[in-house]
């Protein structure tokens, strides 16, 4: 009766009576991805050279430039950003990491054990 999942997923809940929830490593970075473009000062998530070239075809990739692992009910993420120039970037990191602990707990309920921000470059664009 049980599918199984091609991707990785994590517990949520388990109930006996109604069954278990499980949530997907993509959704809890799509949540983080969009958490982390939110924050003023970041111009973009950054990807790799597939993703790039889907995003120029069209093809939107939310969960571009994380990666997440979960493991019980903790969180593991790592963010590639793309940084809007003259804004203090420690800052903004800090900003990031908590806006995405905050939202990944709060949607999920799972702990958030490390959130790990890579500045993978400076935009120099005036408008987003």
């Amino acid at each position: 009766m049980e599918k199984t999942f091609e991707q990785n997923t994590g517990v949520i809940q388990e109930n006996e009576e109604l069954g278990t929830v499980k949530i997907a490593d993509d959704v809890v970075a799509m949540i983080a991805g969009l958490a982390a473009t939110e924050v003023q000062g970041v111009a973009a998530m950054a990807g790799n050279i597939s993703n790039e070239l889907m995003n120029k075809m069209g093809v939107k990739n939310l969960a571009r430039g994380v990666k997440v692992e979960v493991s019980g009910k903790r969180v593991k993420a790592e963010l590639a950003l793309v940084i809007e120039y003259g804004y203090n970037i420690p800052a903004i990191s800090q900003r990031v990491q908590e806006k995405v602990k905050s939202m990944v707990e709060n949607m999920t309920g799972l702990e958030v054990a490390d959130i790990n921000i890579r500045i993978a470059g400076v935009s120099m664009q005036k408008d987003k």
